[in-house]
């Protein structure tokens, strides 16, 4: 997508339109930070495998919180993916990560379940 300035355009076009761009596993096999500021992207999803060891991992911690910080001097919002505990999610929080997925927060849901579990949820 990064060599055709068509598809580029058409991004750009979406997001005069209102449209949210949303840059999904980032950190998942290979990732060239390079093109960051090529594509208009609003969001940032880190990939759950730079999430999974961030409670239990030193070098997971600092991976995940420069990559946060980068993301967030950038201006993207940062939604990390694959959060499964309390502790991660803290940990998330505290390094200033803006958004988070997982099933610490719910497993998927029926669309009939959602209305019950918004108004019982802390979160």
């Amino acid at each position: 997508m990064l060599e055709s300035p068509i598809a580029l355009d058409e991004l750009d076009m979406l997001k005069v339109r209102g449209f949210k761009i949303l840059l999904d596993d980032f950190g998942a096999g290979y990732s060239n930070i390079s093109y960051l500021r090529k594509i208009p992207i609003d969001i940032i999803k880190i990939d759950r495998s730079l999430i999974s060891r961030v409670a239990n991992d030193k070098g997971s911690q600092i991976i995940a919180k420069n990559i946060i910080s980068m993301l967030k001097e950038l201006d993207y919002i940062v939604l990390a993916e694959g959060v499964e505990d309390a502790e991660t999610a803290e940990i998330l929080k505290d390094f200033g990560c803006d958004e988070a997925q997982g099933y610490f927060f719910s497993r998927p849901l029926h669309p009939t379940m959602i209305p019950d579990w918004l108004n019982a949820s802390p979160y």
